[in-house]
């Protein structure tokens, strides 16, 4: 098996983790021992990744800026089969989550992620939670720098961090070093975006108070240019700005976000700024031995020469339509010549989205070992990802995929939709995701049509919380209750691509479950009416406004 081309644990990392299960273990025999209470328990299991959820426990497992290798998936397939139900759901955090774990199997499950340099820290609660990053990361053609490199200093600043381990609210960092943003950075509490200057220095723009949720907001500028190794002082500056500042008697108003729009940015900066300053040549100044030690943790693999063009892909691609689209659109091109980078979708058409099977996820681990340097990424769009799969072998990977039923050509596509698991697992929902991204996937099935309608991203929430990221969705639909009855709200026009960051707008009165197909249907045909040469559906909606779909979709629901 090939070394993995990322961060690999020390005996630090290992002890750290291992004396975080042993001492979890601990706390939860007192727990069913009865020597703690619920509410003493709940803080101290949050902080371990596990939640109660409506009908039983529910384990987050963090995969760091989204990267693991074949061995660490199998691991996660075994840990489903022992202590779960045999599958997992991928969320939009770059987690797994395992969803039937019994209380007393958790410290097991914690031990057996240890053995393949895992955890579940720090991916509930109040804290800095996982890193996430660009799933294309050391791989893609437009890529400025590695963001896993910084996502990993920015993990081991922040794992167990004592000043930062009860905030106001919990706080999520996302860093893309690409200028086309696949990491959503200005919808975060913190963003963190690489780029060169015109003396042609790399650093940080670093952008403060996005976020979704209940008030959902963009992040600003709080800096524009940032020497990369400054990067943990300036965030430790901001933490404690945050941590000093924010609110924590209005849980809904707790979030970094509502400070910087109470206080605005320009205030937001001047106490961030002399923060700074008292600490930006101290401890936490990166020196260039650190990083470089951490950057060469993520060489690149040193992948043989391969022709850019295989005859029998191109053969293939004439005479299978279903590869032909799937060249299309789930085939990234590569930084190194005769590569590309895959996508699996896990969205087949009536599946729950993000979920994976252990036989599938077993499957993906055997295609990563034969075909990508045994290496993964997870996406924040709930798919996973081969990052170095050399171009001869698609067809190869093709008819694996065809296998484990993920080799829908559908990426970004009307199908791909993001959805939490909604009122079927979460006790905070108001409404199912679940049946809804099932019955619109079921319905727009048809791969030419799909790829007819083109570039569409439907993303689905079943709470205000938005861990479906609906805010953001060219189309939205957030689930809701009234007097007893699931609703869907939905929204149009948001977006994530760099420059064009926006939130959606509510187009109208919710609807009701069974006629929420026929709602996006409505959408779907006034774009395709309306679009002109070279039009996504967002661009057709930002072009003529929300009347025309508005009309349309409530003349007919």
């Amino acid at each position: 098996m090939p070394d993995t081309h990322f961060y690999r644990y020390d005996d630090y990392d290992r002890t750290l983790v291992s004396e975080r299960v042993d001492q979890f273990r601990d706390q939860v025999r007192r727990r069913l021992a009865g020597e703690l209470t619920e509410e003493q328990f709940k803080p101290l299991r949050l902080h371990n990744g596990l939640y109660l959820q409506l009908h039983a426990y529910m384990l987050r497992i963090a995969i760091p800026y989204g990267t693991l290798s074949s061995r660490q998936l199998r691991k996660l397939a075994d840990i489903s089969r022992k202590y779960d139900r045999g599958y997992g759901h991928f969320t939009t955090r770059q987690n797994l989550q395992l969803n039937w774990i019994r209380l007393e199997d958790a410290p097991d499950a914690l031990a057996a992620l240890a053995e393949v340099d895992m955890h579940a820290m720090q991916t509930s609660g109040n804290c800095i939670r996982n890193v996430t990053a660009d799933h294309y990361a050391g791989a893609a053609i437009d890529e400025i720098e590695d963001p896993r490199i910084w996502a990993e200093i920015v993990r081991q600043w922040s794992t167990l961090h004592p000043e930062f381990t009860f905030l106001p609210r919990k706080f999520k960092i996302a860093i893309t070093g690409s200028p086309n943003d696949r990491a959503a950075v200005r919808v975060h509490d913190i963003g963190l975006r690489l780029w060169r200057n015109e003396q042609g220095e790399v650093g940080f723009e670093v952008i403060v108070g996005g976020g979704l949720g209940r008030t959902p907001m963009i992040g600003k500028t709080l800096r524009e240019f940032l020497p990369k190794s400054e990067l943990l002082a300036y965030l430790q500056a901001t933490l404690r700005v945050y941590n000093r500042y924010g609110r924590r008697d209005n849980l809904y108003k707790a979030r970094i976000k509502i400070l910087v729009h109470e206080v605005g940015v320009e205030k937001m900066r001047e106490e961030v700024e002399a923060e700074y300053a008292a600490m930006r040549d101290g401890a936490l100044a990166l020196p260039a031995a650190t990083i470089e030690a951490i950057t060469r943790q993520f060489a690149p693999p040193d992948l043989p020469a391969r022709s850019a063009i295989s005859g029998p892909v191109e053969a293939q691609r004439l005479t299978d339509p279903d590869f032909a689209l799937w060249l299309k659109s789930n085939v990234a091109p590569h930084r190194v010549p005769g590569y590309a980078i895959v996508t699996a979708s896990l969205k087949p058409a009536g599946a729950p989205p993000g979920d994976a099977s252990a036989a599938q996820m077993d499957g993906v681990a055997d295609i990563a070992e034969a075909y990508s340097q045994a290496e993964l990424r997870v996406s924040h769009e709930q798919n996973l990802i081969f990052p170095h799969v050399a171009v001869e072998d698609l067809p190869q990977v093709y008819r694996s995929l065809q296998t484990l039923g993920f080799a829908e050509a559908n990426v970004g596509k009307i199908t791909d939709i993001i959805a939490c698991p909604g009122l079927d697992y979460c006790a905070l929902a108001n409404a199912r995701s679940i049946p809804v991204a099932q019955r619109i996937s079921e319905h727009f099935a048809n791969l030419a049509r799909q790829h007819d309608i083109g570039d569409l991203k439907i993303k689905i929430s079943g709470c205000i919380n938005a861990c479906g990221h609906h805010h953001v969705g060219h189309i939205g639909i957030l689930g809701v209750d009234k007097n007893g009855v699931e609703l869907y709200q939905i929204s149009l026009g948001g977006d994530v691509d760099f420059g064009r960051t926006a939130i959606g707008t509510i187009l109208g009165p919710a609807v009701t479950a069974d006629k929420v197909v026929e709602a996006v249907d409505e959408l779907v045909g006034t774009y395709l009416d309306a679009r002109q040469e070279g039009e996504r559906f967002v661009d057709t909606y930002r072009r003529i406004g929300a009347q025309p779909f508005k009309e349309r979709v409530y003349a007919a629901v």
